[in-house]
């Protein structure tokens, strides 16, 4: 696959802009299986962001001396019990949650499963977010991310997957523009 690297600097548009006091490195993926099912994590917040049901790629925050590309294999591992193998890197977002302060930098991978195992979900992941495994087709998953703007946190989560989402489902589809 040609890996030609989608780089996007969105803004956020749904809380006002005090200040951001810090940045987290986060490694996210679209993962497929071999009968081109796409899997995400569902979860279910009530927190300052509001009440909210949503849709998201698996991953999290890079660790301290951690490539990016080791952390989605740990990440997978933790969220979906997915071991896997990165077909290619699909680019890099730049977010930002104003409500916390934080700027987000998200290394995209597309990643194929080999196999799925036990979850290893953190106390938080389990009792505060209820994180949960969506199989989806492409049309699902769309579907599903335009379903979940209608709260403000799902809005910048939608504008920040949906173009990478895209992107995965170009490489996958051998158009490489």
């Amino acid at each position: 696959m040609k890996e030609r690297l989608l780089c996007l600097n969105l803004q956020d548009t749904e809380w006002p802009p005090f200040y951001i006091d810090h940045d987290r490195m986060i490694a996210r993926a679209i993962v497929i299986d071999d009968q081109g099912y796409y899997y995400f994590v569902r979860a279910e917040r009530d927190d300052d962001f509001g009440r909210a049901t949503l849709i998201e790629t698996s991953g999290g925050g890079i660790e301290e001396g951690e490539a990016p590309a080791d952390a989605i294999r740990r990440e997978l591992k933790e969220e979906l019990g997915a071991d896997v193998d990165i077909l290619c890197r699909i680019g890099i977002v730049s977010d930002y949650y104003n409500l916390i302060h934080r700027h987000n930098i998200n290394h995209y991978y597309l990643c194929r499963a080999k196999s799925f195992g036990n979850r290893h979900l953190t106390d938080d992941e389990i009792d505060s977010f209820h994180l949960s495994t969506l199989r989806l087709s492409y049309d699902e998953a769309v579907q599903e991310y335009r379903k979940c703007m209608c709260t403000p946190l799902g809005r910048l989560i939608a504008n920040r997957e949906l173009p990478v989402l895209r992107r995965a489902k170009e490489l996958l589809d051998g158009k490489s523009e």
